[in-house]
């Protein structure tokens, strides 16, 4: 008999800059709230460890901070196993390469799981030593209950 299908929600992020501490702060949110099953994970956002991550997975759930002009606490959802993330939103991650950059290798090289989803939460803030700005800390709470939401329904 195979083993069940993996969910693996991943908090992006730096906890140490600010707003960027949103999807770590999202992630440890999710912990002890979700389905026996659902691996959930803190992670830098680097792209190869990201493609790691989501390697034989069923659904993924990456929560990240982004700046795309928007108000900060703005939660933006992105399927992007229905679709490439839009070119208008590749540009929204903190980091470097990026979440959506790494969802789109992994979809080039046959790695991006059946269910991919991304939560974005619009930061203003993200010096080193800043804290979580409260729009940032509401959003997060709000991304928190959706993906519970939304992840009970997967399992």
């Amino acid at each position: 008999m195979s083993a069940p299908p993996r969910c693996v929600v991943l908090g992006v992020g730096n906890p140490d800059r600010g707003d960027d501490a949103a999807g770590p702060i999202v992630a440890r949110a999710l912990r002890g709230r979700l389905p026996d099953g659902v691996a959930v994970i803190e992670g830098s956002g680097e792209a190869t460890a990201l493609i790691a991550h989501m390697d034989g997975a069923a659904a993924v759930f990456l929560i990240d901070a982004c700046v795309s002009g928007a108000p900060p606490g703005t939660v933006h959802r992105v399927d992007a196993s229905a679709a490439p993330v839009p070119e208008r939103l590749r540009g929204l991650t903190t980091h470097g390469f990026g979440v959506a950059a790494a969802v789109e290798l992994a979809r080039a090289v046959g790695q991006l799981p059946p269910r991919c989803v991304i939560y974005a939460i619009e930061g203003a803030a993200f010096e080193t030593g800043a804290a979580l700005s409260p729009a940032v800390a509401a959003a997060a709470a709000e991304a928190a209950r959706a993906l519970c939401a939304e992840i009970g329904q997967t399992e």
